[in-house]
């Protein structure tokens, strides 16, 4: 019997970890993702946000991220309070001990697979302020959003807090880790404005095209195929059939989701543009992914594909929709996550017997709510401190070179003064 508990621990602890590698290398998929919708000029910038929020992610949520999101005795359901560092993980005869209470992953294991969701969170913000934000304004938000943010409204939910009491239902994100990053993202657009040359004083709408579609093309198979330890690592555990089986069905609805979306966003795409257009089917994979993250275990394959089917035709609604109030989001990070990640918790009543309208509409408003708030506020003082928006002439020359002092691609850059 040790044995065999021993084997389902590791086993497990395993499943996470690999799990969360998964989900770590969709932060290769965020950066090629925007790295190829920004403008040549802006490139090596995006990328620089997207190594060092991963960076800042891990350490705030090492010092006190993971606790307040998982902390041991909460003041309220509520409040969890403050503490730091991480503690140890579990010994032998814990594992050992039996019972319902007895760990069956290890501790690290678990700070391991949460620490990239925050990363993950984190990563939606930087696309959409890309272009035209100081680096180091972006960084320090980080800071407050990784550290703080971000665990605060994980507890309500994810670590036993009030949203979990009342049956809100999350099964991977799409409002606590999708969501959370589109409204932070909100709040900071809406203060940083739109980049130069986008809107017409008459209102018309002025297409900026990213430098390199091929690179976006395959930043979004990245996070397809990171989406997989998204949700599967979700299920937790993997050790016996009922388990393993769930762990399938999930990998098979997030994919037909995915699957989903990109049709659904193609089709919607051709009726309104006359044009099959490439970056609305990347966006409409990623909008399937999002609609199928709070509940991919639930559905049929084919529900869970018209899941994603509708999440892929609401986005490329809500991308136009954006650019007409002016919200200027250069890859679409908020109506992909934000958007959809409402559409993918009202979703959840479909297929769950134990939703309810009410409670996904009472999680959606507070982690809308709560997010906007603390971050406008971090967001404006920020501005206030120390700026959040570069120079025009240094938005018009490319925040590579004030920003970074390099260019990311210098041999077609000097191509093109010759």
């Amino acid at each position: 019997m040790d044995k065999v508990t021993e084997l389902s621990y590791a086993l497990d602890t395993f499943y996470f970890l690999v799990s969360g590698a998964l989900v770590m290398w969709m932060a290769a998929g965020f950066a090629m993702l925007e790295a190829g919708l920004v403008r040549a000029k802006n490139t090596a910038e995006i990328l620089i946000k997207n190594v060092s929020l991963f960076a800042i992610a891990c350490i705030m949520y090492m010092l006190m991220g993971y606790n307040i999101m998982y902390p041991g005795e909460a003041v309220s359901s509520f409040w969890p309070g403050i503490s730091f560092l991480l503690g140890g993980d579990n010994t032998a005869a814990e594992v050992l001990a039996g019972g319902d209470d007895a760990p069956y992953y290890s501790n690290m294991s678990d700070f391991f697979f949460q620490v990239v969701f925050v990363a993950t969170a984190m990563s939606i913000v930087s696309g959409a302020v890309a272009e035209r934000m100081k680096l180091w304004s972006f960084l320090a938000f980080a800071v407050v959003m990784t550290g703080f943010i971000y665990p605060l409204q994980g507890y309500w939910k994810w670590g036993g807090g009030f949203l979990d009491e009342l049956g809100f239902l999350d099964f991977a994100g799409s409002g606590v880790v999708h969501l959370c990053g589109a409204t932070a993202a909100l709040a900071g657009v809406i203060l940083l404005g739109a980049r130069k040359g986008k809107y017409g004083k008459d209102g018309s709408v002025h297409p900026i095209p990213g430098c390199n579609m091929p690179l976006a093309t395959l930043g979004t198979f990245i996070l397809w195929l990171g989406w997989f330890g998204f949700n599967g690592g979700s299920e937790l555990k993997l050790s016996d059939v009922g388990e393993a089986n769930a762990v399938a069905l999930v990998f098979v609805n997030t994919n037909m989701a995915a699957a989903g979306g990109v049709v659904a966003a193609m089709i919607a795409a051709r009726m309104l543009f006359g044009k099959t257009d490439l970056t609305m089917a990347l966006n409409g994979a990623l909008a399937g992914l999002v609609a199928i993250t709070a509940e991919p275990l639930t559905p049929t394959p084919m529900l869970a594909t018209i899941i994603g089917a509708i999440g892929g035709v609401l986005v490329v609604f809500a991308i136009i929709s954006m650019d007409k109030i002016k919200i200027d989001d250069p890859v679409g990070a908020i109506s992909v996550h934000g958007v959809v990640g409402m559409w993918g918790l009202l979703a959840v009543t479909l297929s769950n017997p134990d939703a309810t309208l009410t409670a996904q509409l009472i999680g959606l408003v507070t982690i809308l709510g709560f997010v906007f708030v603390a971050s406008f506020i971090t967001w404006m003082i920020l501005k206030v401190v120390m700026g959040i928006r570069v120079s025009e002439q240094e938005e018009y020359e490319g925040v590579d070179f004030s920003e970074c002092g390099l260019e990311a691609y210098p041999e077609f850059t000097e191509a093109g003064k010759g």
